[in-house]
């Protein structure tokens, strides 16, 4: 038996203002508080994962290292560590990095509404994803994964392409401040 999952709604500041079941938050296109770990192994390349054709949505299409939704009660840097177990099986140290407001139809039926967090970790662990959410995963340069989004972004999902300069800037950010 599947549990129903409820998101946490919020206001364009982040303000909690209610929670709602996912699917009818998604149906609605209401805003709610979401979450992208982006991992990068010491090579500075980032684990992509390919979501499980099986998904909701997007299914097949190449995304970041994990994604979703904190579970009311809980805080958003505990979500991001409960599901990067749970879908990729591994762990990391996770930095919040910045956040940003998206909002885009992902099918006939499906908005994506989100105020997302995004984290960021570096770790050599590599993955063993749970078969139901990921089909594969890869790691990509920063300079290949630019590439590829702006040659055939229909393989990637709509949020990956939404934050990825944002998340090239703060990745170009930790890399000069590594090498110093």
């Amino acid at each position: 038996m599947k549990i129903e999952e409820t998101v946490i709604l919020v206001d364009r500041d982040d303000q909690e203002t209610g929670t709602m079941e996912k699917m009818e938050a998604h149906f609605q296109g209401r805003l709610h508080r979401a979450f992208s770990v982006f991992i990068f192994n010491k090579k500075g390349e980032l684990l992509l994962q390919q979501r499980a054709n099986g998904k909701y949505h997007s299914g097949g299409k190449w995304t970041n290292s994990c994604c979703s939704h904190p579970r009311p009660g809980e805080t958003t840097i505990g979500a991001a560590h409960r599901r990067l177990q749970e879908e990729m099986g591994m762990t990391s140290e996770l930095d919040f990095v910045f956040s940003f407001i998206y909002c885009t139809a992902i099918q006939d039926d499906i908005i994506e509404n989100e105020y997302d967090h995004v984290f960021f970790g570096v770790t050599d662990n590599l993955p063993v994803p749970a078969a139901d959410e990921v089909s594969s995963f890869k790691y990509i340069s920063m300079a290949q994964l630019a590439a590829d989004l702006k040659e055939n972004p229909d393989n990637f999902t709509r949020w990956l392409a939404i934050c990825f300069e944002e998340v090239l800037a703060h990745y170009k950010l930790l890399t000069v401040a590594d090498a110093q």
